[in-house]
């Protein structure tokens, strides 16, 4: 996966959270469906205040943010943080119903086509994917998505950052599904050693590598650099098999995210796919190379 998948608290464009510290704010998307899912949150979360009989300072001090972060929210120009919901639920006595919202915030709080591959995991059975720039992004650690995205030019702003995190770290619920997709993944050993972000964030990317390639429904293949036949030198490729049966394609390159499903184009994803996992070291061979890579770093 490449570095692009995918109102304000304060006039600086930073939100005051519930500690009272500033934290990068959550704006709506530009699509309408994010729109239209945040303004009518916002439009129930003020009905609710409103029948509660509390003013929005009232309301906001009792929650712990400012008056004009519960103004934004009301007013669909903030996407409110789960902890937000779950304090407004209680402080107004709504019984679950404003904090069932947060389900519906998860998805549209993302770019568009971050959440259109988002769904598209969610129903995959099977997911094979090969990289050979970074590490992909259902696999990446925290610190190394951040410094990622750090690394995007022209650079993104904080809360555009903090968002495309979310969303990143959102999508490896994949790994929790039941019951289990079955997940493979082939990485290019020069992937594996390139130190984005400094020596210590790929150390923890190597070590959460070891961590999530023990998983009974996961595998890591490494393509050693040495290896001389290799199906994947035409780029990164992900193949998708949906629980409909049917099978998609992914890809992303620079500014461009496709999802693909011609069938002819997908049954020869498919098939290099299963070329690159064949040339590549096996499954067990893989943990040990990391585990080297580990020690070396």
């Amino acid at each position: 996966m490449g570095v692009d998948n995918g109102g304000t608290g304060t006039d600086s464009g930073a939100a005051e959270g519930a500690d009272g510290t500033d934290e990068p704010d959550w704006e709506p998307g530009s699509d309408e469906e994010s729109d239209g899912v945040i303004t009518a949150l916002g439009r129930q979360i003020k009905l609710w205040r409103m029948a509660a009989g509390l003013s929005q300072i009232e309301f906001g001090v009792a929650i712990g943010y400012s008056e004009n972060q519960v103004y934004k929210v009301e007013a669909g120009k903030r996407i409110p943080r789960p902890e937000f919901l779950d304090k407004a639920d209680k402080v107004l006595k709504a019984g679950g119903r404003i904090s069932a919202m947060k389900a519906d915030v998860a998805v549209v709080r993302y770019p568009r086509k971050v959440r259109n591959l988002a769904k598209l995991e969610a129903e995959a059975v099977e997911l094979g994917a090969y990289g050979n720039t970074v590490v992909h992004g259902l696999l990446q650690t925290e610190a190394y998505a951040r410094s990622l995205y750090g690394l995007r030019r022209p650079a993104y702003d904080d809360n555009e950052l903090e968002r495309l995190v979310a969303a990143r770290l959102g999508r490896q619920s994949i790994f929790d599904r039941r019951p289990f997709p079955l997940l493979t993944f082939v990485q290019e050993e020069a992937v594996l050693r390139r130190p984005v972000g400094g020596r210590m964030v790929l150390r923890g990317q190597l070590e959460h590598l070891l961590k999530i390639g023990k998983l009974r429904h996961v595998e890591i293949q490494v393509m050693p650099t040495s290896a001389e036949e290799h199906s994947g030198l035409g780029g990164s490729l992900q193949v998708l098999k949906l629980q409909n049966g049917a099978t998609v394609g992914h890809n992303e390159v620079q500014l461009i995210s496709r999802v693909i499903s011609d069938p002819k184009e997908v049954q020869i994803l498919d098939m290099r796919y299963g070329m690159i996992r064949s040339q590549a070291l096996r499954p067990r061979e893989s943990m040990a190379f990391i585990e080297k890579l580990l020690g070396e770093t």
